[in-house]
């Protein structure tokens, strides 16, 4: 007899991945990947101004490609789950039938109507009110769990953002979804606003939620943020669930457009880098750092006796159900080296292969060029969307490869900070995993993170890890397996490469480190 077989769906910023797995074995039996259509075309997108947005046909077009991709030459009887991730925080505006208002032809091509993509900025000036609020509000900081910090990169921000930029959607609006909570909600008919199975991952998080003050802050809270927020708690959610809790079976008529079957359960939504750490099989005190345009760093840990200062949340059962789980994380990472090779575009088509390749010749501290890494603003430690980027120490004979260089350097030692602030907060590091397309594609910067960090770098090794996760939890919540701990340890993949730290290198790095922070504190001194 055939073994059962899941689908991991981990919906990326620029095209969904489906991943078709033996839930005894964890081979990959087939895998796809789908470029949203519309976000490709860079519509209902205005970079200069950080507005970011995805038209929901995007995801629901783009998942009937690769589900079917992956399917072919497949029995359908055979799957028994799917798993779904997503980035985040991505909410969307929907009407009572909680149905995303972009569905509807008055606002289908309406940014404010669509679902308002992780990297969009637009909501900064209020991420700064709800911090100072939450800061003078009496009694609970609702931001404590949070990192003590709220983003402009979350949740609550955009919505109020949202809600003050235009009219018409705020007299449509009567709920809000995530975009991790939607795609199950969807796949199973279960669209309620009131009903839908929101996801402890996203809630905890992104929505300061907490279950210590009965879920969401009171309405008294948001009423008195801004008018425009009150009575929304009630239209929101009290619940959460971990990626383990089936949501429902695949409706009929998802059933019938992904050539499936009705059998088939699916599992509660989660961000992208919380299930990627449990496709590459994290652990307590592993870090693991999903590399791509920005990365998301997840440690888990059985207990958090306090809370962390400055990181992306602290949330139990975000990863693992039964242990907390922390995220950090960089706003860019794969987007530096892609704005460099963009800006060199102007003069030729360039490739990332051989300038990386000349910046790798030259040796460590040689360049006398110095870079920051807040080319997207600064999300951990102490997140700050206002930061910019920064080059300095160029003169007439820099060149291309230098800069390279010096951005490759700014991009490790970003993610260096991320692990001196864990480890200043007594949280061990065991570790590091690093996933995702940079961690395969570039010996040249795993090996700058190994020497930076002065530890053993492990490279998953699967190149889908969020899918393989997703793929995991479909399997959890299907049933195969009773918890998500063994569902790791017969469908992981293990590691495929490992880096070591180099002493002398680690030295050389220091010196640059150390000037990173120097120059990182006066720019950000100085407002810039």
């Amino acid at each position: 007899m055939a073994n059962q077989l899941t689908i991991g769906l981990d919906f990326g910023s620029d095209s969904v991945r489906a991943v078709l797995v033996d839930v005894e074995n964890g081979a990959i039996l087939g895998s796809c990947v789908q470029n949203y259509p519309r976000w490709s075309e860079k519509k209902y997108c205005d970079a200069p101004n950080n507005q970011f947005r995805q038209h929901p046909l995007d995801y629901l077009e783009s998942l009937e490609v690769v589900i079917k991709g992956v399917m072919k030459g497949i029995d359908p009887s055979l799957v028994i789950g799917i798993g779904i991730d997503t980035t985040g925080s991505t909410p969307c505006a929907v009407n009572r039938e909680g149905i995303p208002l972009a569905m509807l032809p008055e606002f289908a091509d309406d940014p404010n109507a669509m679902f308002i993509l992780w990297k969009d900025h637009t909501a900064i000036f209020e991420a700064d009110e709800i911090n100072s609020y939450a800061k003078a509000w009496k009694g609970i900081d609702y931001t404590k769990y949070e990192g003590g910090i709220y983003s402009s990169e979350w949740f609550f921000a955009k919505i109020l953002h949202t809600l003050r930029a235009s009219e018409k959607v705020r007299k449509a609006a009567f709920s809000w979804v995530e975009h991790c909570d939607w795609i199950p909600a969807e796949l199973t008919g279960n669209i309620d606003p009131l009903k839908m199975i929101r996801s402890r991952c996203a809630a905890g998080h992104k929505a300061m939620w907490h279950e210590s003050w009965g879920g969401l802050p009171p309405n008294e809270f948001f009423a008195g943020l801004d008018p425009l927020l009150d009575g929304l708690r009630d239209r929101l959610f009290t619940e959460t669930y971990t990626g383990d809790k089936a949501v429902g079976k695949l409706s009929q008529k998802w059933a019938d457009r992904l050539g499936l079957t009705t059998n088939v359960v699916v599992a509660a939504g989660a961000f992208d880098c919380h299930f990627g750490a449990v496709g590459a099989q994290i652990h307590a005190y592993d870090l693991v750092k999903v590399c791509g345009t920005s990365t998301c760093d997840i440690l888990v840990a059985p207990e958090a006796d306090s809370c962390i200062p400055g990181i992306c949340g602290q949330v139990d059962g975000s990863v693992i159900p039964g242990m907390v789980g922390l995220e950090a994380g960089q706003s860019a990472f794969g987007d530096v080296y892609a704005w460099f090779k963009n800006l060199l575009s102007y003069a030729g088509d360039v490739k990332i292969g051989p300038l990386e390749q000349e910046a790798a010749a030259i040796p460590a501290g040689q360049t006398g060029v110095l870079a920051l890494d807040w080319f997207n603003g600064r999300r951990t430690p102490n997140a700050n969307q206002k930061l910019t980027g920064a080059i300095c120490g160029l003169n007439l004979g820099t060149t291309a490869p230098m800069v390279y260089r010096a951005l490759a350097e700014s991009t490790v030692f970003g993610a260096r900070a991320i692990v001196d602030h864990f480890k200043a907060q007594n949280i061990k590091i065991n570790n590091v995993i690093m996933t995702g397309g940079i961690s395969r594609k570039s010996p040249f910067i795993m090996q700058m993170c190994a020497d930076v960090f002065q530890l053993p770098i492990k490279i998953a090794a699967c190149d889908q890890t969020c899918a393989l996760g997703s793929a995991m939890f479909g399997a959890v919540a299907a049933g195969r397996y009773a918890k998500v701990e063994d569902a790791m340890d017969k469908m992981g993949s293990g590691f495929d490469a490992e880096y070591y730290p180099n002493k002398e290198m680690g030295q050389l790095y220091e010196e640059l480190y150390q000037r990173y922070l120097t120059f990182g504190k006066m720019m950000e001194q100085e407002g810039l």
